[in-house]
């Protein structure tokens, strides 16, 4: 439990300072008056003034703010707990900048936390490595994207730990898939263990023959639970992560690929699962939910079920990688961590997750001490996922996000005067109910999670 709120006060801290300083810096390159500074909304706790600024820690502590000098937002004020003073209008006012001015303020924030989490991945990346898997066990080969001359890999048996790929010995996925990768064109044989193997492969030459190659191989996972989406039919069918999953309706499965595909296979179908639980074996009954998706071969939209598992992480291994390199990877993974979270609310918003795998600070919580627990390169990995979230979710077009002001910039900008004052402030009620909303329902999701029902 300690771990668990020292952590969730780290990654809340840290990740609402470094956003509010986004904007607390931009406000002053462009010459806009600060008048105070808060971590937390709500009522002043504890403050200190420098110069213009008064610096606050408030009483509330999901958020933050800089409060501008002229910008006028009376819905904010009353979030911060107080409204301005009536003062004549200034030069350094928000409102008095320029509209570009104006608007690179209010990305600020978003700004930061994008700029956070590269630093922090391509920081963990520098001083561990690249994480990647320590076994070579073959999951799956995938015959259709085969490229011709490498159909024999369609030989080697599911289960399989490849050895060898001509004369480069291979001791991690890593290395697998970089000597497949990179490795002269021509013939060389592919060695496996369990059972011994050898078959010969003609390497193609273009590069993207060898990435349909890489793509064709799917490295082995159990059958495990690495992680339960919160809400989900595998959380209310009590399933938790360290769980491993042995029969699905009775029969055996094999692979973390054999349960994906036997789900996916039975969308709201009663499936009876086969649960092994710190030794002890039980019955679990779930009803996979319905969702869709495009066939990445025919293009055709189909329906699959799903019920909310996350496949275990194998043992891993890190290889050392130099700084170029591990900017690169921190460029790569800020990427993929901003793709995940957009195509998770395109789903959202469209129906194809639940609105109640929402969760809320209790959640956050959980997953921050978890990570906590799992590593400092973990944890930290965790933050600068959680980062790109919070930028994410902040330029959503809802009013009193940052998004919600850029719409309003947007419509200055076409219309060539701002919107009232009194217009701002009617839409920004409107999404302050929104906010609300979704904080209320995250949080009833998080309650009926910890009460079973």
């Amino acid at each position: 439990m300690t771990t668990t709120i020292v952590a969730t006060v780290i990654v809340l801290g840290v990740l609402i300072l470094v956003h509010e300083l986004g904007h607390y810096f931009a406000a002053k390159w462009v010459g806009i008056e600060v008048q105070r500074f808060s971590i937390g909304l709500g009522p002043r706790v504890f403050g200190v003034r420098r110069g213009e600024t008064e610096y606050v820690l408030s009483a509330v502590p999901l958020g933050g703010y800089v409060k501008m000098g002229g910008m006028g937002d009376e819905v904010m004020e009353k979030i911060e707990g107080g409204a301005e003073q009536a003062r004549p209008p200034s030069e350094r006012d928000f409102d008095a900048k320029p509209l570009w001015a104006r608007a690179f303020v209010i990305s600020a924030g978003v700004i930061m936390n994008m700029v956070f989490a590269f630093v922090t991945y391509s920081t963990v990346n520098a001083i561990w490595g690249e994480p990647e898997l320590s076994s070579t066990r073959i999951g799956m080969v995938r015959e259709s994207t085969l490229p011709p001359g490498t159909e024999a890999l369609a030989e080697i048996p599911v289960g399989a730990s490849v050895v060898r790929v001509g004369d480069r010995a291979v001791e991690t996925w890593g290395d697998l898939t970089r000597a497949l990768a990179e490795m002269p064109a021509g013939s060389v044989y592919v060695e496996t263990v369990e059972p011994a193997l050898r078959v010969l492969v003609r390497l193609p030459a273009g590069e993207a023959a060898r990435v349909a190659l890489v793509g064709s191989l799917a490295d082995w996972v159990d059958a495990g639970v690495g992680a339960v989406e919160p809400g989900s039919p595998a959380d209310r069918a009590d399933l938790r992560a360290g769980d491993r999953v042995l029969a699905v309706d009775g029969e055996l499965v094999a692979s973390w690929g054999d349960f994906v595909d036997r789900i996916r296979a039975r969308p709201e179908q009663r499936v009876e699962l086969l649960v092994e639980r710190e030794g002890e074996r039980s019955l679990a009954t779930l009803t996979p939910e319905a969702t869709t998706e495009v066939d990445a071969e025919t293009g055709e939209e189909r329906t699959i079920g799903r019920v909310g598992i996350y496949n275990p992480v194998g043992e891993t291994a890190y290889r050392r990688v130099g700084a170029v390199e591990a900017l690169r990877l921190g460029v790569r993974e800020t990427v993929g961590a901003t793709s995940l979270i957009v195509g998770f609310l395109a789903q959202l918003i469209t129906g194809g997750i639940s609105p109640r795998t929402l969760g809320s600070i209790v959640t956050i919580g959980e997953v921050s001490g978890q990570a906590a627990e799992a590593g400092i390169e973990v944890f930290l990995n965790f933050m600068a996922f959680f980062s790109v979230n919070l930028a994410v979710l902040n330029l959503l077009p809802i009013p009193v996000l940052d998004g919600g002001h850029l719409v309003f910039l947007s419509i200055e900008a076409v219309r060539g005067r701002a919107l009232s004052v009194e217009q701002r402030l009617r839409w920004s009620n409107v999404g302050l109910l929104i906010v609300v909303g979704i904080m209320l329902l995250a949080l009833s999701n998080d309650f009926r999670r910890f009460f079973d029902f």
